[in-house]
């Protein structure tokens, strides 16, 4: 099964739901779309890995994955619409190595094109009745999007009110927060290649455990990544103390370090610029506090819980299960 050939088919089909939409006179919106997208030949399109999921939790039930594209386009285009968003909510300049919407076309064009990408995503649905699946069927996966869409936004604003208040989130409330702003996404992705592929519920709801465990996975693995990460393994120095974010580990340790540890703590994190030096500090009190080694083993178990589930489901189809199975051990390095 040839991935690259998945990703091929899916932008194909985004790029029908934008042909579909697109006319002489609204030809500058669209460019911004692709723009956005990387379908506009000069930039980079990202991992689509979301889209890719889906596309094989069909084939790994149903064979042939070419009659659950537009639910995959879908997905990479609601995604999408959160990203441009996030860029202007968070001030982004770049994204996958190029200027971010907002800084070429101003934030006005960008808001508007977000929501373009968002309804172009529930339009990219109505295709599955087109290609025979009955109106119910696109009706449930459209209650699973708006439902997805929803969780999204909260888990958004989450992030947004703590950080407009200064506050940081407990543990607790921080794993609510990335299950709705990471979680949500990749688990409504695999769910709908499998409800697409089949009506078994058992088989759907394994699928969708899969895709939760597999989403917070994914995100501890970046929190790590982004605090201890190597830049041959990254591409990038990792940056999250120097950028002040508050991702597990740093919770983690405010929680369960020293008094000592915990004011000194707070008080780099308010410094309104970091040294080289104050990275280095902050990271060993979060290697005293054994904030490094809590958010690895939570990887580990969301990892172990994501391949369990998808055992669970107990489908036969060979490859593109266990395709599911190596982006999960690749993926996650923890």
């Amino acid at each position: 099964m040839d991935l690259r050939a998945l990703i091929d088919d899916t932008e194909a089909e985004i790029l029908r739901v934008i042909e579909r939409a697109e006319d002489e006179r609204t030809g500058p919106l669209y460019e911004m779309v692709r723009y956005h997208l990387g379908l506009d030949g000069e930039g980079a399109s990202g991992k689509r890995l979301r889209p890719l999921l889906g596309l094989l939790a069909y084939a790994s039930i149903a064979g042939d994955h070419r009659l659950a594209l537009p639910g995959a386009a879908a997905v990479e285009l609601g995604h999408n619409f959160s990203l441009v968003h996030d860029d202007i909510e968070d001030r982004s300049v770049q994204r996958h190595h190029r200027a971010t919407l907002w800084t070429v076309y101003g934030v006005a064009q960008a808001i508007n094109t977000g929501d373009t990408l968002f309804t172009l995503s529930r339009m990219a649905l109505y295709r599955l009745r087109e290609l025979g699946f009955a109106d119910a069927k696109v009706l449930d996966l459209m209650r699973l999007y708006d439902e997805t869409c929803l969780a999204l936004s909260e888990g958004q604003f989450l992030d947004i009110w703590t950080a407009e208040h200064d506050r940081f989130l407990s543990v607790e409330d921080y794993f609510d927060m990335i299950g709705r702003k990471t979680a949500a996404l990749i688990a409504a992705s695999v769910q709908s290649g499998a409800m697409l592929a089949t009506d078994d519920q058992q088989i759907v709801g394994s699928y969708r455990a899969f895709g939760w465990a597999l989403g917070i996975a994914f995100q501890l693995n970046d929190d790590l990544l982004g605090i201890w990460g190597e830049q041959e393994t990254t591409g990038k120095e990792p940056s999250d103390l120097a950028e002040h974010k508050k991702t597990l580990p740093v919770l983690y340790a405010l929680e369960r370090a020293g008094p000592d540890d915990r004011d000194r703590l707070l008080q780099l994190y308010r410094l309104p610029e970091v040294s080289a030096a104050d990275v280095r500090e902050a990271r060993a009190i979060l290697e005293r506090a054994g904030a490094r080694d809590y958010t690895r083993e939570q990887a580990r178990t969301y990892r172990d819980e994501a391949l369990v589930q998808l055992e669970r489901a107990g489908v036969a189809r060979g490859e593109p299960l266990e395709r599911l199975r190596l982006i999960v051990v690749s993926a996650i390095g923890a």
